[in-house]
């Protein structure tokens, strides 16, 4: 069989993406569009909304592929309110999909929903893979067991499914892009972990972050946009594939490597380090949670590698410099 009769046909292919709206989920849509796949899309808007069960249903029935990026941003203050909308955002949706994909007659093949690689525990002393990684606890990793708990309940025999625990994505769009403002400002150095106050209501909901003392050696896991569709695409090359995935870089970093070559990156020769304390107040501004960076997220995507996916941005260096050049380029466009 030649290269050719191995590459799917993405011209005769239908795509249902779910939570098209989102940073990843536009990439998806325009990336699949430009492979001439007919792309349908779920959302608060779209060819299908969410509560529309029966109209969910008629767009998976028959589809080749359905991919759900559905969820509240984390990146917010964990208040009750956003706390519950973070839950009810992943689990509701990927609920009503397997409602939908149950009901229809024809249902797709494979079923790609989001999960989080912040499932695993903090993590200094080695990797976190799917074969031997261990579960943290508080209140980002509850989200993440409900949501895939919510994804494999039940029996879908007609449908491969396929949990995606992703990394932080890097793209221009993403949350690397506060942080390249912080390095072109002087204050892109390591962010320090330290002693804070805790109060009994943040430590009851699970999200407060106890100090580790990691002075700025916390691990970094992170993947390209780029490797987040070339992994959808692979997984759905490969039938074998199922269950959880890591989709992360094969070669994670660490706080202060990532500071200092995104500073590299973008000709800033020095960066100011970020204390807890300005830390925590900085997050109250900007209404965001110091988990997101003080966290050590090591994780290595074992799976991916085994089955021999080969990423386009396995490199800190060169997945940087694409983004910022990405970046600029969008500015050009924007300012002509």
């Amino acid at each position: 069989m030649t290269d050719d009769q191995h590459q799917p046909d993405d011209q005769h292919q239908r795509v249902v993406i779910a939570g098209a709206s989102g940073f990843i989920g536009q990439h998806l849509v325009r990336a699949f569009r430009a492979a001439g796949a007919d792309v349908r899309t779920v959302g608060r808007t779209g060819d299908a909304v969410w509560g529309n069960t029966l109209r969910i249903t008629e767009l998976v029935d028959g589809a080749d592929l359905v991919v759900n990026m559905a969820g509240k941003s984390v990146n917010c203050r964990y208040t009750a309110r956003n706390r519950a909308e973070i839950l009810r955002s992943r689990v509701d949706t990927t609920r009503e999909l397997a409602e939908a994909i149950r009901s229809a007659e024809h249902p797709p093949p494979l079923w790609v929903n989001s999960s989080t690689a912040t499932i695993y525990r903090h993590a200094e002393d080695h990797a976190q893979t799917e074969s031997t990684g261990e579960l943290g606890e508080g209140f980002s990793v509850s989200i993440a067991r409900a949501w895939e708990e919510a994804f494999f309940d039940g029996d879908l025999p007609g449908t491969r499914r396929v949990a995606l625990r992703m990394a932080i994505v890097f793209g221009d769009g993403s949350a690397l892009v506060p942080l390249i403002r912080l390095a072109r400002a002087g204050l892109g150095g390591p962010q320090l972990d330290g002693p804070w106050f805790s109060t009994a209501a943040r430590r009851r909901a699970g999200t407060f972050h106890q100090d580790r003392h990691t002075r700025g050696r916390q691990r970094f896991s992170w993947v390209h946009l780029a490797d987040v569709l070339g992994a959808i695409e692979f997984i759905r090359d490969d039938p074998s594939i199922d269950g959880v995935v890591n989709v992360s870089s094969p070669n994670p970093s660490d706080n202060r490597t990532m500071m200092r070559t995104l500073r590299e990156a973008v000709g800033q020769r020095f960066g100011l380090p970020t204390w807890r304390w300005m830390l925590e107040v900085g997050s109250a501004v900007i209404r965001t949670e110091s988990e997101l960076v003080l966290k050590s997220r090591w994780v290595v995507p074992e799976r991916l590698v085994e089955a021999g996916y080969e990423f386009r941005y396995p490199k800190l260096r060169g997945a940087l410099a694409a983004v910022i050049a990405e970046q600029r380029q969008h500015q050009h466009q924007r300012q002509h």
